[in-house]
C-alpha cells in the first residue's frame, strides 16, 4: 500500500515533505505554498506537483495523508477541509488558535472516520523516548511535581509578522514554545487530568521593541503558570521570547516522583528548525545510595513524527500524539491566558 501525501506550507512543512518523499510506503503527490520561491524549490527537490491553492490541491490529488504546516490561524480550516476530502491529517502544533477550534477539528475527524495527530515533535527525540521508557517502567513512582520551561533571552520569531499578532497566532511564546514543554511534561507524567490553572503573562520588553521599530505586536513576551491536576500533582510552566536571563536559549523539563526524578534539557542551541539537541537523566535512590542514570550510546533512534503517522495510517493504529491530547493542551493554554486576563485561577475540572 502506497500512501498519497500532500503538504500545505513549506516553512516547517518542508520537513514533512522530505519525510514523505523518503518513506518507502509514501508518495509525496503535491505541496502547496503561496510563496512561489518555496514552491519551486520543493517541487524541484521532491519531484512533485505544486499548488498555490490548497483546496484545488485536495480536489485534484485526493491524498490519503495531509500535513498542515501553516500559520496557526489556518490550522483548523485546513485540517477540517482535509477531513472533508477524506484525508488523515497531521497538524503542526499548536493544534489551533484555541480549544473551540480544536474541538471542531476533532468532530470533523470523527465524522470522517479519519485520524488526527498533532506534531508534538519533542516526544520524537531519542532523549525523551529513553526517559519515557524509564517512566513507564516505574522508575519515578508517582510523579507529584514538575517544572517545564522554554526561555529565550531575546528571540521573537518573525518580529513584526504573524507570530506577534494574536489574531493570527493565538498568542506569543506560551502557544509557540510553551506548547512543546507542556506536552512533553504531560506525556511523561502519563496525562493526568487538569484541575485548575493560575497564571500571568507579561510583555514589557517586546512592547518596547515593537514601539521603537514600529512593528505590529500584541502578544505576551513571557508567560508563567501553575497547573494543579486532579491527583494533586503540580506543574509549573514557563515560556518567553524576551526575558532578562542568563541563557540565550534554555529548555528544561523536570519531574519529581516518589521513587525518582528526571530532567530533559537542551545541550546545544538551535540554528533554524530542528537545530536543538537534547539530553536527559533520571535520579533515583537504591539501598540508601543516590544514583544519576543517563542513557549511553548507542541510543536507539526513534521514528520521526511523520514516519510514525504514515505507519499508523498504513497499519490502522492510533498515533501516540492524538487529537484528544492536543485538545487537552489547547484547553490548558486557553486557561493560562484566561487566568492572566482575569487575575484569578481558572478551573478545568
Amino acid at each position: 500500500m502506497v500512501l498519497r501525501c500532500c503538504v500545505i506550507g513549506l516553512g516547517m512543512g518542508r520537513n514533512h515533505a522530505k519525510a514523505y518523499h523518503e518513506h518507502p510506503d509514501c508518495r509525496l503527490a503535491a505541496v502547496c505554498d503561496i510563496d512561489p520561491k518555496r514552491l519551486k524549490q520543493a517541487t524541484g527537490d521532491f519531484a512533485c506537483t505544486g499548488y498555490a491553492d490548497w483546496r484545488e490541491m485536495l480536489k485534484r490529488e485526493k491524498p490519503d495523508i495531509l500535513s498542515v504546516a501553516t500559520p496557526n490561524h489556518l490550522h483548523a480550516e485546513m485540517a477540517i477541509g482535509g477531513f472533508k476530502a477524506g484525508c488523515h491529517v497531521l497538524c503542526e502544533k499548536p493544534m489551533a488558535l484555541n480549544a473551540r477550534q480544536g474541538e471542531a477539528m476533532l468532530r470533523a475527524a470523527k465524522q470522517a472516520r479519519r485520524r488526527l495527530m498533532i506534531n508534538f515533535s519533542y516526544r520524537f527525540t531519542p532523549a525523551a523516548y529513553a526517559l519515557k521508557v524509564q517512566v513507564d517502567a516505574g522508575v519515578l513512582g508517582k510523579v507529584y511535581a514538575g517544572r517545564s520551561v522554554w526561555h529565550r533571552r531575546r528571540g521573537i520569531p518573525g518580529f513584526g509578522g504573524w507570530f506577534g499578532q494574536k489574531k493570527l497566532s493565538g498568542g506569543g511564546p506560551l502557544i509557540d514554545l510553551g506548547v512543546h514543554r507542556l506536552d512533553l511534561a504531560l506525556w511523561l507524567m502519563g496525562h493526568p487530568q487538569p484541575q485548575w490553572v493560575m497564571a500571568n503573562t507579561f510583555a514589557p520588553i517586546a512592547t518596547r521593541l515593537a514601539k521603537a521599530s514600529r512593528k505590529a505586536y500584541d502578544c505576551e513576551d513571557a508567560a508563567f503558570a501553575m497547573i494543579r491536576f486532579q491527583d494533586g500533582a503540580m506543574l509549573n510552566l514557563e515560556a518567553s521570547w524576551a526575558l532578562n536571563t542568563r541563557e540565550n536559549e534554555f529548555m528544561e523539563t523536570r519531574l519529581y516522583g516518589t521513587d525518582g526524578g528526571l530532567a530533559h534539557f537542551n545541550v546545544s542551541e538551535g540554528n533554524g528548525f530542528f537545530g536543538y539537541t537534547f539530553d536527559g537523566e533520571c535520579f533515583v535512590e537504591k539501598q540508601g545510595v543516590q544514583y544519576n542514570i543517563r542513557a549511553q550510546a548507542p541510543i536507539p533512534q526513534v521514528r520521526s513524527a511523520y514516519a510514525h503517522f504514515a505507519e499508523c495510517v498504513r497499519d490502522g493504529t492510533e498515533p501516540i500524539a492524538t487529537g484528544e491530547q492536543g485538545l487537552t493542551v489547547m484547553r490548558l493554554l486557553d486557561a493560562v491566558y484566561a487566568s492572566a486576563a482575569k487575575g484569578a485561577p481558572v478551573r478545568l475540572g
